[in-house]
This record gives structure tokens, C-alpha cells and sequence, in this order.
């Protein structure tokens, strides 16, 4: 069992360091890729002399070849250096230390939000009348289709702008993340819902219910107690989604409500061409989706212990 449970280890361990390597290949090829003279566009509309901007190619390794630019950054990716912000004049490293925190914040806000909606709605509806299925299913269709800029400003106009309840933008307090965690939820809320609902309806019909039933449990303590559980594995594997669509919806969310975070901080270092920054926050949420995956695989067989020996 020890040993099975080390090569699995191993296995995932090997697995994260490609992501990592694929996701920092990526990034760094784009931003290098991309028409245009990056330095120009750093620089904005100033006019530096001809040595200064030579002085920053030669900082960032643009004077190099290509294949000698991308050994360097992998170096100095392997030391934990992600360079210097030309923009911000700070360390990379510490320009996302001091951003993660928000966005944290905001991914965990949002989901725990999507999680209590989505499980209410599914406990609610699963095995129910026909028509309050279909009513579920069309609110949850509206809530995954809908934009999340869309529902942002929607929620701006009637919560903030009119009903004054909520601060409208780059609020830090309890008050100022409702909006936001909100507005981030909503497009999970109905995936969510699709999935545990359709997990809760094959457990209610598998024997353990009727059994549970035949003791006279209440139908309530069926569906929390026993079928949840199971209905719940399913909701695991879409644990990768789920990290893309909190660190993508953090993105615009945090710039619909002017929030710091790393959303907002890429997106102003993509329109700048800080080469530094977008790769290290790339870099950085790659380890973030391979730590919670890592982590969710090995809750998957905690949940199922049926799949613990057949997967390891």
C-alpha cells in the first residue's frame, strides 16, 4: 500500500512539473511573440534616448537569442527569481505576494457562495416535480450564460448605485467583497447545480436509499446524510474547472469593481507588455491549479474510498 501510494505521488509530483513548464513555455512565448517592440509599448509615450533603451533590452535579456532568453528564465524560474517590474519598479515576487491575498479573498468568497446556492437548489429539485425541475434548469442556464461583466454592472446599478447598499468600487471591508464574491458565483451556480442534482438522482435510487428509507429515515436526512455524499464526487471532478473559472472571473471581476488583485494587476500588465509580471502570474496560478488538484485527487478517494485501491 506504502509503495502504490508513493509511485502515485511520484506519478502527480512529475505531472505538476510539466503543467508548470507548459503553462511557463506558454506565457513566456506569447509575451515574446507578440508584434510590437515590448519595450516601446512599456515605455508608453515617453522618449528615452537610444542607451536607455538599449539598457533595458539588455536587462531583460532582449538582446539575446530567443532559445538563450527562454534558458535564462528558466534559471531564474528554478532560483524562485521572477524578475523586476519595468512598470512598477518592484520585484515581481513581491508585486504578486501582495495581490494574492485579494484574490483569495474573492475565489474563496465566490465559491463558498456558489457551493451554498448550488446545493441548496440541487437538494431542493433533484427527484421533485417535473416543473420545478424545469423552473431550476432555466434559471441555471440564465446564471451560466450570462457574462460576468454583464451581471457585475447589473448588480452595480441596482445594489450600489440605486439601493446604495453596497460601495460600488474598491471597497476592502466585508461590505465592499459581497458584490464581487457575488458576481463571480453566479456563473458557477449552475453548473454546480446541474451536477450535484444529477448525482443526487442516481444515488437516491440506489439500494442504500431504499433501504435508509425502509428504516423510516426522513426523506430530508436521506438526501443530506446519505445521497449527498455520494452526489458529491462527482461536484470533485470539476475541480480544475473550477480553479480556471475563479482565477478567469477573478479577471474581470476585479476590474469591473476596480479591486486589487492578481485579475486586475495581469490585466494592466497584458495592456502594458510587462513581460515580468504577466509570466510570473501565469507561473504563479499554474502552481496554484496543480497544488488544488493535487490536493482534490486525494480528497476524491477520501470521499469514495471505493476508488482508493483501483487508483492508486
Amino acid at each position: 500500500m506504502r509503495s502504490t501510494l508513493l509511485r502515485w505521488l511520484v506519478r502527480r509530483l512529475l505531472l505538476a512539473v510539466l503543467v508548470l513548464l507548459g503553462a511557463a513555455t506558454l506565457a513566456f512565448g506569447a509575451m515574446r511573440l507578440t508584434p510590437g517592440d515590448p519595450v516601446r509599448v512599456m515605455l508608453g509615450g515617453s522618449t528615452p534616448t537610444p542607451d536607455a533603451v538599449a539598457q533595458i533590452r539588455s536587462d531583460m535579456d532582449l538582446d539575446r537569442p530567443l532559445i538563450e532568453q527562454y534558458g535564462n528564465f528558466l534559471g531564474r524560474l528554478l532560483h524562485g527569481d521572477l524578475g523586476t517590474s519595468y512598470q512598477l519598479n518592484d520585484s515581481v515576487g513581491d508585486i504578486i505576494g501582495s495581490q494574492l491575498w485579494p484574490t483569495v479573498q474573492l475565489a474563496l468568497a465566490g465559491f463558498l457562495i456558489a457551493i451554498v446556492l448550488a446545493l441548496i437548489l440541487a437538494v431542493a429539485t433533484a427527484g421533485r416535480r417535473p416543473a420545478l425541475r424545469r423552473l431550476s434548469s432555466g434559471i441555471e442556464l440564465i446564471l451560466t450564460s450570462s457574462p460576468s461583466f454583464w451581471v457585475g454592472v447589473l448588480l452595480l446599478t441596482v445594489f450600489s448605485f440605486h439601493l446604495r447598499l453596497f460601495p460600488a468600487t474598491g471597497g476592502t471591508s466585508l461590505r465592499g467583497l459581497v458584490l464581487p464574491a457575488v458576481t463571480l458565483s453566479l456563473s458557477m451556480v449552475g453548473v454546480f447545480t446541474q451536477v450535484l442534482r444529477e448525482g443526487l438522482e442516481r444515488a437516491l435510487e440506489e439500494p442504500f436509499v431504499t433501504s435508509s428509507r425502509a428504516r423510516g429515515t426522513g426523506e430530508t436526512t436521506v438526501r443530506l446524510r446519505h445521497a449527498l455524499r455520494h452526489a458529491t464526487v462527482a461536484l470533485i471532478t470539476l475541480s480544475g474547472w473550477v480553479v480556471g473559472a475563479l482565477l478567469g472571473g477573478a479577471v474581470v471581476v476585479e476590474s469591473v469593481f476596480s479591486r486589487q488583485g492578481l485579475g486586475r494587476t495581469l490585466a494592466t500588465a497584458i495592456s502594458s507588455r510587462d513581460l515580468n509580471v504577466v509570466t510570473g502570474i501565469v507561473v504563479v496560478s499554474a502552481l496554484l491549479f496543480t497544488v488544488i488538484n493535487l490536493v482534490v485527487d486525494w480528497l476524491y478517494r477520501v470521499v469514495d474510498p471505493r476508488l482508493k485501491e483501483a487508483s492508486w
